[in-house]
């Protein structure tokens, strides 16, 4: 299944994006549990991932599903797939509400911008908007916090040249992000210091992108909270 899943990933969507631009909270619940384990920045042999993001829900596409597929994150920790857009995503709520998060980390838009209308960022985000305010009323509770569609390689947009307005979407996100008061975390940079992560397809990553991720999602946390 969990070739299948990879497979219907390549096929169904091509992926990610992003510009240099970390944000804040803008007035959310603080990140306790996560925060209150993240001190200086840490490599990925320090972390018990599963123990720190225990509480936490991803909620995305196959970019997201990889924190399961390479077993970086239990599969109850992550509600994703293949070609899932914000739209679809509101499909996953009632899911999302029994597995009742403290911590919901969102990252859609990949397949989004691929999305066959006239105005694929302004349609993705009008559903984004629906899907952050859903989730509130239902986890009213719950931290939200969007992460950044990841770039591509320069032969994956060359062959998809609709990647070329990831950085352009991710800017949308951060807007939102502060317009709906939850957090955003860039996490572009990660890419550009490890172009060797990814895929053959230039596109999605190898099993050790997702510690590097988690370790940055979480230091990024921290930084957040203390700035406050």
């Amino acid at each position: 299944m969990k070739v299948q899943k990879k497979m219907m990933g390549i096929t169904l969507f091509a992926m990610v994006a992003l510009t240099v631009a970390a944000c804040g909270t803008n007035g959310q619940p603080p990140a306790s549990e996560i925060t209150r384990q993240a001190g200086d920045i840490s490599t990925p042999e320090q972390t018990s991932y599963a123990s720190l993001y225990q509480t936490s829900v991803f909620l995305g596409d196959s970019i997201t599903e990889g924190l399961s597929y390479h077993d970086v994150l239990k599969e109850e920790n992550v509600l994703a797939g293949a070609g899932k857009t914000a739209e679809f995503a509101l499909e996953d709520l009632d899911e999302l509400v029994k597995r009742k998060p403290e911590h919901i980390f969102i990252q859609l838009g990949s397949d989004d911008i691929l999305w066959p209308t006239d105005h694929p960022k302004e349609y993705s985000l009008s559903y984004y908007a629906q899907l952050i305010e859903r989730i509130k009323e239902r986890l009213p509770e719950a931290s939200i916090t969007i992460l950044s569609v990841t770039p591509v390689t320069a032969k994956a947009e060359k062959a998809e040249p609709r990647y070329q307005n990831i950085g352009d979407y991710n800017k949308g996100l951060k807007e939102l992000a502060s317009k709906v008061k939850v957090g955003y975390i860039d996490v572009s940079l990660i890419v550009a210091d490890h172009p060797d992560m990814y895929d053959e397809d230039g596109i999605h990553f190898q099993a050790k992108f997702y510690p590097i991720l988690l370790d940055y999602v979480k230091d990024e946390l921290a930084r957040m909270e203390s700035a406050k």
